[in-house]
């Protein structure tokens, strides 16, 4: 028999994310005997166009929300827009069965915006531009 053969892309494929997805639950499940991975998105959209302007993307499995993106354009920040969609996101885990919630962004970006919110730092790792890190944060729900 040949060897598999290693890819290494940069371009997204529906086809890899639902395989190994699916595999990733069928274990998950073997072992837990539960498998209640979802997507979560919170969204906001232009009233008229419906276009994305911003929001989060994660998930949920296992008790546990993971927040994956967050993005809002300068024009929607400090309108309190961000504290309402972070709490939508926590509602909607709660709401799931999570009883934590999950994130990394970087010391440049929002450390101090989810710390006011009650997320709590549990780890940092150096990375680039040199001065900068990775933040971990977590928040019991």
């Amino acid at each position: 028999m040949t060897a598999p053969r290693i890819e290494i892309s940069d371009q997204p494929n529906p086809d890899a994310e639902r395989i190994l997805g699916n595999g990733l639950a069928a274990f998950n499940e073997a072992v837990t005997g539960a498998n209640d991975r979802r997507l979560l998105t919170v969204l906001v959209k232009d009233p008229i166009t419906e276009q994305i302007l911003g929001g989060i993307t994660g998930k949920t499995s296992l008790g546990m929300a993971f927040l994956d993106l967050f993005h809002l354009p300068d024009a929607l920040r400090g309108s309190g827009l961000g504290s309402q969609l972070l709490h939508a996101f926590e509602d909607e885990g709660r709401r799931r069965g999570c009883q934590n919630a999950v994130l990394y962004t970087l010391s440049f970006q929002a450390p101090g915006f989810y710390e006011k919110h009650g997320w709590v730092r549990f780890g940092e790792i150096p990375c680039e531009p040199e001065g900068s890190s990775r933040v971990f944060l977590s928040k019991r729900l």
